[in-house]
């Protein structure tokens, strides 16, 4: 089987929604998905792009996408973050999440940055070695906080 990675554009985002909540389903949180499709192709589309999106075809069909966006850092200026790389179930184990991780990383090499970041749940053990071996450091000692929406505003109004 044969596939090839491109840049995403407009009209592959109802696929690439659909890989986003089939990863929410394997990361145990099938309803935590709120992006729609609007936003979704409003975001990365739009005047100013909140991220680049990358998917793998065969056959036409989208079978895995790898979602990514410049950040900075105070210590190493501009970076990039992997949001997601995503094959489909059933494509998984052909290459494919590979060649996406590697077209994440000649992204950030083209564009000069001098980090790529991304996080990987601790149980994902395919993912936590696939990342080691490509030479990815997995730092432990740090916690990755958020703060939803209702959080935010809980905060706001008691402090």
């Amino acid at each position: 089987m044969k596939y090839h990675i491109r840049e995403a554009n407009p009209v592959d985002m109802p696929a690439v929604l659909k890989l986003i909540q089939e990863l929410a389903i394997f990361e145990k949180e099938p309803k935590a998905v709120e992006l729609t499709l609007a936003e979704l192709t409003t975001e990365g589309f739009g005047p100013n792009p909140l991220f680049y999106c990358f998917v793998a075809e065969m056959d036409q069909k989208i079978v895995g996408t790898a979602i990514c966006y410049y950040r900075f850092s105070t210590w190493k200026g501009r970076s990039v973050h992997l949001e997601d790389l995503i094959v489909t179930k059933s494509m998984r184990r052909q290459g494919i999440g590979n060649s996406l991780y590697k077209e994440v990383l000649a992204f950030a090499n083209r564009h000069g940055v001098r980090r790529v970041e991304w996080a990987v749940l601790d149980w994902n053990t395919p993912a936590i070695e696939f990342y080691e071996q490509s030479g990815a450091t997995l730092l432990k000692d740090w916690f990755l906080a958020q703060m939803d929406a209702k959080k935010v505003k809980s905060y706001l109004a008691n402090h």
